[in-house]
Formats: structure tokens, sequence, C-alpha cells
């Protein structure tokens, strides 16, 4: 039986010796390659954490010791060794373990997190919360360097060195977030790492100063007050000490013993303190060196190579049809420039930085940031289009109100990943974005059917000057096979698209909704019963013409969409079609008001009844008694 297999609880790595330790970091790092091979997974991150991992569970007596978990990328090891070895296998899949942190799962999982920079002021605010109530136990938060990027994270700095409370940050130094960190704090972070004269330096006077002995006693205490002075010119240390905390490091993230001493020691001190820790991400993954594509896996790939046992056949799926026309696009239209928040092979900007270098522009995980960042180069005349996961974009918000919209700023927001995301589960789920993109005046918001209609709705996008654009598409597979951008006409503004028609009941489709409605009224259709079938690729603003048309000739419409019943499209159109005919009866279709949890997409638009089938069932009670059924 090997070590992981008798492991019960951290309270067992306790009583483990050190070569123990050792062991099981083996054992545990080889059990996740192994599993996510089959699961898939954000793997690079968990491998890089495990001698972290174990560290922190044995020098602090979790889960009294709370430990905050920043994005949740980082817990696979975490959730290895508190009790969920046996449910690797049923990771991010419906009824399974969820891939990022979750409080429901398990009272070592203190704070959930599936976004990045949550962690330090999470764990300041339990520290506090902690404080009120009187008890004394630790509160770590591990943030990953690529956090740093967010303002979140400076924004809890600066509060808990002004607020001094008793808590620990654990810095996870790799030099990656998803891509490669960028920005001066990763050049700040790593200036440390490769300066081998300070190291050196702080060696050698560190043990003369610690075994001074006689009348060099005195001046030992003077060096080491100098040596930290030194500290301040060649280390990160300065920054976090100037606010407010106590900094230690940078050590071996991957020596355990060294980082079991230097907690312990950390837990007799008070105050703001932190550890700055330089692990590898990817580390020990047997393919070698991690880079970008090893961040995350999909389920069936080859743990010594990474690559899928079984090769992909079908069409390319949506944010590669987005990133190859953008980059052809570039090329005909100059002043466009590209911007992604730390993500460039996520959502297709990758292939764009590789076209056009000096007009794409990574700001590292700041949405906010890249969202003003992109309304001031749209004052200089540039057309910014920023490609940001729907749920990542929720974190601009502010921004998109405040900097782009009220100036009525053309930039154009390209949103992947919206709706339902699958495995992913529901702190990536992009079911937000129609809601509160149609509540943002002078915003453009479109959803294409198709791929074809994607790369149609981005050159109108390019062109349109009155105000901001946004176009949303979801982590699928386009259901078409997609030309050249240049063979793709652009999608007449306000323009809505009646794909079939039939009686009494109109469907208005919204997006990936056509063609699951599509195969609704082909199923109808063989019942006897006729619809028209819209394809609302413009939501705001949207087709009045046809609009009209439709209402002066159908008893009932039914909306469909992927994005939240509340304050959505459908809810819209009830408004609107209200103040137009307020005989026609309107139904509207889309994600209830619950958290939708992981599962495969097609599972999760049943659950939610905005499949084909749940489409048609909706359909079909209209048309029969007005109503839509339960």
């Amino acid at each position: 039986m090997t070590l992981l297999d008798r492991l019960q609880s951290p309270a067992d790595l306790r009583t483990m010796s050190a070569a123990e330790r050792t062991q099981l970091a083996q054992e545990i790092r080889d059990f996740l390659i192994s599993t996510c091979s089959v699961t898939g997974g954000h793997i690079g991150a968990g491998l890089g954490v495990v001698e972290l991992t174990i560290a922190l569970h044995t020098a602090f007596e979790t889960p009294r010791d709370q430990l905050v978990w920043d994005v949740g990328h980082q817990g696979y090891p975490h959730k290895v060794l508190t009790g969920r070895k046996d449910q690797m296998h049923t990771l991010r899949q419906e009824g399974g373990i969820s891939g990022f942190l979750k409080r429901t799962e398990s009272p070592y999982d203190t704070f959930g997190a599936g976004h990045a920079a949550t962690s330090i002021s999470a764990a300041l605010g339990m520290a506090a919360g902690r404080d009120l109530r009187g008890e004394d136990f630790k509160v770590v938060a591990i943030i990953g360097d690529g956090s740093l990027g967010s303002g979140l994270a400076y924004e809890a700095l600066n509060n808990a060195g002004a607020m001094d409370r008793d808590f620990i940050v654990v810095l996870n130094d790799n030099e990656m977030s998803i891509a490669p960190n960028v920005g001066a704090m990763h050049k700040y972070l790593t200036s440390v790492q490769r300066n081998p004269i300070y190291n050196r330096l702080r060696s050698a006077i560190g043990d003369w100063a610690d075994h001074a002995t006689g009348v060099f006693k005195d001046a030992g205490t003077l060096v080491r007050r100098w040596e930290e002075s030194v500290k301040a010119f060649l280390t990160p240390g300065v920054l976090f000490e100037e606010l407010g905390f106590r900094y230690f490091g940078p050590i071996d993230g991957h020596d355990i013993g060294q980082m079991v001493e230097t907690f312990e020691a950390m837990k007799g001190f008070n105050g703001p303190r932190l550890v700055h820790v330089i692990t590898q991400k990817g580390r020990g993954f047997p393919a070698g060196e991690h880079g970008e594509k090893w961040h995350a896996l999909p389920p069936g790939h080859d743990p010594a190579t990474g690559k899928l046992l079984k090769a992909a056949t079908g069409n390319p799926n949506y944010t590669a049809v987005f990133g190859t026309a953008l980059a052809e696009l570039m090329t005909a239209h100059p002043q466009v420039a590209a911007i992604t928040a730390a993500m460039p092979s996520g959502t297709g900007i990758g292939t764009v930085a590789k076209a056009h270098p000096t007009r794409t522009f990574d700001v590292g995980i700041a949405e906010g940031h890249a969202v003003t960042f992109a309304a001031g180069l749209a004052t200089q005349g540039a057309k910014p289009v920023v490609a940001i996961y729907s749920t990542f974009l929720q974190r601009g918000y502010d921004n998109i109100v405040h900097d782009v919209a009220i100036q009525s700023l053309p930039v154009v927001f390209a949103m992947d990943r919206a709706g339902l995301v699958g495995e992913d589960g529901e702190t990536h789920a992009g079911l937000y974005d129609i809601a509160y993109m149609l509540a943002v005046p002078h915003m453009t918001v479109t959803a294409p059917k198709d791929g074809a209609e994607l790369v149609g709705l981005l050159k109108t996008a390019i062109a349109h000057e009155a105000g901001p654009f946004c176009v949303r598409y979801p982590r699928d597979v386009a259901p078409d096979l997609v030309p050249a951008a240049a063979e793709v006409r652009a999608v007449p503004p306000a323009s809505w698209e009646v794909l079939r028609r039939g009686e009494r009941v109109a469907v208005l489709a919204v997006g990936t909704m056509v063609r699951e409605a599509m195969r609704a009224a082909e199923r109808l259709a063989a019942d006897g019963l006729e619809v028209t079938v819209v394809n609302c690729r413009y939501l705001k603003p949207y087709d009045e013409a046809t609009l009209a048309s439709l209402v002066a000739s159908h008893e009932q419409i039914v909306v469909v969409e992927e994005g939240t019943v509340i304050n959505g499209f459908g809810a819209f159109m009830a408004s609107v079609i209200a103040a137009l005919a307020p005989d026609v009866r309107v139904h509207t279709l889309g994600v209830p008001d619950r958290i939708v949890y992981a599962a495969s997409r097609t599972r999760q638009l049943a659950q939610c009844g905005i499949d084909a089938d749940g489409i048609a069932r909706a359909v079909r009670a209209a048309a029969e008694s007005g109503a839509l059924a339960g």
C-alpha cells in the first residue's frame, strides 16, 4: 500500500518523516497526471504546488487553521490530501467534485473561487471575522503571481497593511498565470530569482551574523540590519514591506522541509506577513516543459505527451473561428487592435498576436483595466476588439458603463464562453451578459447562430462607430464550415432573419438557440404544427419591422435564449410586445433563476429545458393551451 493510499487526512502528514513527505509528493504528482489524463482538468497549476500543499497542511492545523486558495486551479493536491482522492475520477463531471474550490464540498475548502485574485480579500475578511468572535486560528491566503496583475489583489494588500490583522499571504511565484505573465510586477518578482550576487551575499552575511561571538556579537545585529537594507534594493520584499507586510523569502517551493520550517516560524509572528515561494508550474509532467498548452487538458489525453488519444475531426470551435477571422480582418483594417486579459490562447488572440504583434495587447489578469485601456485606444482613432470570457468580463462592468458607454466609444467586446460552459461549472458560466449588456446605454448586443454569422457580425462591429458593440458566442464547435473572412458578408445592422414560416406561434431564438429551435420546429412539423422560427441575431437594437410583422400575424411568441430568464432578452421582448400588441402572449425560455452545476453542455441545456426537446415541449404547450408547461 502506498503512502497516498494510507493517508486519511492532513493530520497524517504531521506524523510522517521528511523522506515520507517527499515520497508522498511524487505519489500525488503521479496520481494527478494519471487521473487528469482521463477526466481532463487544470493540471498545470496543481502539479506546481504539490510540495507547497503538503507543507501548508503539515505546518498548519487544518481545517481549524484556514487555507484560502486563489482561483482553484491550484486546488487539486489540496483535494487529494483532504479526503477526496477516491472521488477525483469524478472531477468536473455531473454529480462529481468541482474543478475549483467549493465550500459545500469540504470543510477544508474555506472559500470558493473560480476567478483570480480573491484570496487575499477573502482571507482578510475571515481574519477580521475571527477577531470579532475572539478566536485565535490562523488564516493563510495562497495567491499565484499571475493574480497579482489583478487590481483586487492590490486593494486587499493595501487594506491588509493598514488593518494590521494577524494573517499570512503565500505568494506562489511560478512566472505563469495561463500564458506567461506580463507586466512590471512579473519583472519585479523574477529579478530576485536571477540575482546570484544577492543570494550568495545574503547567505554569507546570515551565517556570519548568526554565529558571531564575543565583541562581534553586537556587530552581528548591526550587520543583520544592514542586510535588511540591502534586501530592499535587491528583492521584491520592499514593495510588500512598504505596504505593511513582513516579507520572507524567496524560498524553494519544492523543498518541503524548508517550507514547513518557514511556516512554523510564521505562526510565531503577528500582523500581516508574506512568504514568497518559487515553484514550477506543470512540474513533473512527462512531456517536459509545461508551456501554456499544459495549463488545462481535455479528457482522454496521453499523460506522456498531452495529446488527445482520439483526434478531433469536426469543425473548428467558435474561438478558433473568431481568432482566424480577426487576424484576417486586422490585415485589411490597420486601425483595429486586439486586447486579451492573460488568455491569448483561450480567446483566440494568440492567432492574432502571431499575425499582428504590435497591435495585440495582453494586459494580464486585469479585465477592468483591459476595458478602460481599450477606451483610451478608441479616443485615439483605434478600433479595439476586447476578447474576454463572458464570466470574466463581469469584473469590468463598471468600466464598460463608465469608461466606454457613457462616452459612446466604439469598442468591440468579443464575449467568448457565453452561455453554459459544461464541465467548467458555475464559476465560469457566461449566463449574465445578455442581461448586463442590454442595460448599457449605446450598446449594440448581438449573438450569431453559427461561425459564418460570427464573422459577419465581427465585420459589422469593426465598421460600427456609434458606440460600443458586443458579440456573444459559446464554448462549442461551430455548426458550419466557415469561409475566409473576405468571403463573408457583414450582417446588416438591427436585422433579424426569418428562417421558417408557420402559424400561430413564432419562436424568437438567440444565437445558439437558433439551431435548437429549428430542430424543435422540424419535430413539431412532423406532428402537424408549423411554427415560425426567427434568428434574432441583434438583441439591441432589435428588428422593429420584423417584430411588428410577427406580432400582427401570430398569437403566441416564444423567446429562447441561452442566458438568464430574469432580465434577459425574453423579458425585454415581453415589455416591447406588451406595448405593441397587448393580446399577444409572450413566453420566455432560458436559464432559470438557480445555479447550474458542472455537467456536459448537452446535459445542461436539457436540464434548463432549452434543447430541441425542451423547446418543442414549450411551443406545443403554448399552442395547445396558451401557457407554457411547467
